[in-house]
């Protein structure tokens, strides 16, 4: 049909060149629209090239057949085979399943024997930070989700203030203005005055077409990236030399016969508001500075850090599983199988980023920030902690793990926290009180290492989904071999260590006969010294006609107030 036109005339020829080239603008201007199909086929290139493959062949054979028996038959194996393969693959998970054992053969696995102790515990749970934020901004602002990072030696929450998506016009024309920087480890996060940084994103997560951060980072890639890689979450930093940057985590997808997702570096937007140039370069060609996972090492701000897409990292702790072979989680074996446990109340899942250092064990890991993972027994009624692993939260390609059911250490984890907090506070009303984000905290304690979970009592209105933020909310922290919970001053972290010893400590001396420790030290008091610094106190003849001279002069100001009261009344 297009050869006859173009036949037709030179005018026609002229027509189908201009509409010609209007569509290939639009394909190179709107890729960031129809990326997401392109990635699809990346993702499932096995199943759709074999079930092409299958198709195109069966058609053909029933073409070619002339008996009408010959032709039902292949379209019943036909139905049949996209049947099997949509059951199995899809149904029972095995697609899935696949994709899982091929993250667990590519990771870079290190088990430890010790535990990296925990340092900088943050205070808040991250709903309670997102719901305090939200109540410090106006109608037309939103809060993006908090994200915990480094800044500097220090870690914080860090959220932009950015235009809200219910009015979409602000969302064409606003910028992002300002960024919520909160300190993770004070127990009264201010949303105000110096936590409240003015600086300006041309680009945001709210934003509009060619200024959304989705868009924008899509548009930047190459013509392999539309393939292999997709955006995920956001975070808001400083960078080496102490501007205030975005940066957006990326997701890049391998292999072939089953594609998984592993870390693929971040997209760096900068901040400043955008001119016309700016807005020339964002339809064309995209915005931002992409930094690999091999250069990331060349960016100090980026190294300790947390930029890894938590997509990937909860794929690569539920990997795990198959450390007992490919068959052990299959529903005939599962005698190593692990999950990551899902709290229902819990509007925040694993990981949890925690900060912990690594100094004192065997691993060559680093001291910051990571992607704590509680595995435990598939089984509904298993809540033993299996595993603890912890991810490089800044996307170093290892994963170190501590076997806790190898060395029969029967802890508790972390869905046997909240019946343990509710069995110990039974005057609480916990149909609107919840137990939530029991993050490790791991501590040197009577002589050794001791593994607890600290959680928060987060209130929650009826009728609603959002939790609500408090000042000063409850903890508590769970000993998970002793199950017991001790309650601790969320305004006193220094002295939490020795609240848990004078709970514990007779239970730790009755069962592992240790020492005592947090003694407060004691002085003898000689009682001839004592007398003698008695004798000397006693004053001497100058002191006492000092005292003397004082009372008089105080007597005689009582006196002379008494005749200015009388002359007043006369």
């Amino acid at each position: 049909m297009i050869k006859n036109y173009w036949n037709r005339g030179k005018r026609q020829k002229i027509t189908t060149l201009i509409i010609a080239l209007i569509l290939l603008i639009l394909l190179f201007v709107l890729r960031d629209d129809y990326q997401p199909a392109l990635l699809f086929v990346r993702k499932f290139i096995f199943i759709i090239l074999l079930s092409a493959i299958v198709l195109f062949f069966g058609l053909k054979k029933f073409r070619n057949s002339a008996s009408t028996g010959k032709r039902l038959g292949i379209l019943g194996l036909l139905v049949g085979f996209f049947g099997v393969l949509y059951v199995v693959g899809w149904h029972f998970k095995m697609y899935d399943y696949m994709k899982t054992y091929n993250v667990f053969n590519n990771l870079n696995r290190v088990e430890i024997n010790e535990l990296p102790l925990t340092q900088n515990e943050r205070i808040q749970p991250l709903r309670n930070v997102f719901s305090m934020a939200n109540e410090s901004v106006g109608e037309t602002k939103d809060v993006s989700l908090p994200h915990l990072v480094r800044i500097g030696d220090e870690n914080k929450w860090t959220m932009a203030i950015q235009p809200t998506e219910k009015y979409v016009w602000q969302g064409m024309t606003d910028n992002t203005e300002e960024v919520f920087a909160v300190s993770s480890t004070t127990p009264f996060p201010r949303f105000s005055n110096e936590n409240r940084i003015p600086v300006t994103f041309s680009i945001g997560e709210s934003l509009k077409f060619s200024r959304n951060t989705y868009n924008a980072v899509v548009q930047r890639f190459n013509f392999f990236q539309l393939f292999t890689m997709e955006p995920s979450d956001t975070y808001y930093m400083k960078n080496d030399t102490g501007q205030w940057v975005e940066v957006v985590s990326l997701i890049k997808w391998k292999g072939f016969l089953f594609p998984y997702p592993t870390f693929g570096g971040v997209m760096v937007i900068e901040n400043g508001e955008h001119d016309f140039s700016d807005y020339i370069e964002r339809i064309l060609i995209g915005k931002g500075t992409y930094i690999s996972p091999e250069e990331m090492t060349n960016h100090p701000y980026l190294t300790r850090q947390n930029t890894l897409a938590e997509k990937v990292s909860r794929l690569q702790a539920e990997s795990l599983k198959f450390l007992g072979g490919f068959s052990d989680p299959l529903p005939w074996n599962m005698e190593t199988a692990v999950k990551i446990p899902n709290l229902s109340d819990d509007q925040n899942q694993q990981p949890f980023v925690t900060d912990f250092d690594f100094s004192d064990t065997d691993s060559d890991g680093y001291s910051g920030l990571y992607h704590w993972f509680g595995l435990e027994p598939v089984g509904d009624e298993r809540t033993s902690l299996t595993f603890s692993v912890f991810i490089p939260a800044d996307g170093t390609d290892k994963i170190y793990y501590y076997d806790h059911a190898s060395k029969k250490q029967g802890y508790a984890g972390v869905s046997a926290m909240p019946l343990k907090v509710i069995e110990s506070r039974k005057e609480f009303d916990w149909s609107v009180n919840k137990p939530v984000e029991f993050r490790p905290y791991i501590k040197e304690l009577a002589g050794r290492k001791r593994m607890f979970f600290l959680g928060t009592i987060s209130a929650i209105r009826e009728g609603s989904d959002n939790f609500d933020g408090s000042a000063t909310p409850d903890l508590a922290l769970i000993d998970s071999e002793y199950r017991d919970v001790i309650w601790i001053d969320v305004k006193h972290p220094s002295q939490w260590d020795k609240t848990v010893y004078d709970q514990l400590n007779e239970a730790w001396r009755a069962s592992e006969g240790i020492g005592y420790y947090f003694a407060e030290d004691t002085k003898e008091i000689d009682v001839s010294e004592t007398v003698r610094d008695s004798i000397m106190a006693i004053p001497n003849d100058k002191v006492l006609k000092q005292v003397q001279d004082r009372e008089k002069v105080e007597e005689i100001e009582r006196l002379q107030k008494q005749i200015d009261s009388l002359k007043a009344v006369n």
